[in-house]
């Protein structure tokens, strides 16, 4: 008996490994190129998962850039990519921008937002209203908020950049932004800014969390920080969902790779580890 049951039992781990096997061989037989492109914010996680989808389907190929939200439906639009990364619902109007007719928005992402400073800055918590006297340029100097005898260095985004709609939107309550002057100036991608900051003493700017660095602070708003619980519970409100915009329905290896995004298994370990939260803690 006892020989009967390890021949068994050989046969099972026979069977479960040529199972195994099976599944990894039809894994690996999805092909296809994916171009992504958009969101400059959502762009470490695209690589991430880019990273990740590769090694388990080797025979697709991935290229992804990011000069901006409104690049993402707008490439897509034109064929030139399979996929847009946006900040927004691109399928639905927003203040400054129409709604793409035709594509389809997946949500992928919760992305919260924050204002950043140099690390030689002092005034480290504002309120709404000192934000919008600051990026409208009727602050100017740190001392009118509590820190030093300094200018204030405003950094924006470009026109196009979803951080910036949702920065506007819900961080300054939509109030203009400043558009010159020598303490005024524009960058066009989330690295860019985060290079800014970073370089710049006296300088204040936005940027999603997976882009804060230990070499520039995260600005608390109305006594509320930017985190992950804050924003779960309510209690911080500068943050959008994030999207990947397809051409309709997508297929294949954009239908797979979209569906990995929006696991459970990247949801919870890679999107949580950059900072983003996952769509599904939002009730």
């Amino acid at each position: 008996m006892k020989w009967f049951k390890q021949i068994a039992i050989m046969a099972l781990v026979a069977v479960i490994g040529f199972g195994s096997v099976h599944v990894a061989e039809a894994a690996s037989k999805l092909k296809g190129k994916i171009v992504i492109n958009g969101s400059s914010a959502l762009l470490p996680l695209t690589l991430q998962a880019a990273n990740e989808f590769k090694k388990l389907h080797p025979k697709v190929k991935i290229s992804a850039s990011a000069a901006g939200s409104i690049t993402g439906p707008q490439s897509v639009r034109k064929g030139i990519a399979d996929i847009g990364a946006v900040d927004w619902d691109a399928t639905k109007d927003v203040p400054g921008f129409k709604k793409f007719e035709g594509q389809v928005a997946h949500k992928i992402a919760v992305i919260p937002f924050a204002a950043v400073v140099n690390k030689n800055v002092t005034a480290t918590k504002l309120t709404t209203k000192e934000l919008q006297g600051i990026f409208s340029g009727k602050i100017t100097n740190w001392k009118e908020v509590g820190g030093k005898d300094a200018e204030i260095i405003v950094v924006n985004r470009t026109f196009g950049s979803g951080t910036r709609v949702n920065f506007q939107l819900k961080a300054l309550e939509g109030t203009d932004f400043m558009t010159k002057g020598d303490n005024y100036k524009e960058v066009k991608t989330s690295g860019d800014m985060k290079t800014a900051i970073e370089t710049t003493p006296n300088a204040i700017g936005y940027m999603d969390l997976a882009y804060v660095s230990d070499k520039m602070t995260a600005v608390s708003i109305n006594g509320v920080a930017p985190t992950e619980a804050n924003v779960i519970n309510g209690k911080y409100k500068v943050w959008g969902y994030g999207y990947y915009m397809t051409k309709g329905q997508p297929k294949g290896a954009v239908k797979e790779f979209i569906a990995y995004v929006q696991s459970s298994k990247f949801q919870n370990g890679s999107l949580k580890k950059l900072k983003f939260i996952p769509i599904s803690a939002m009730k």
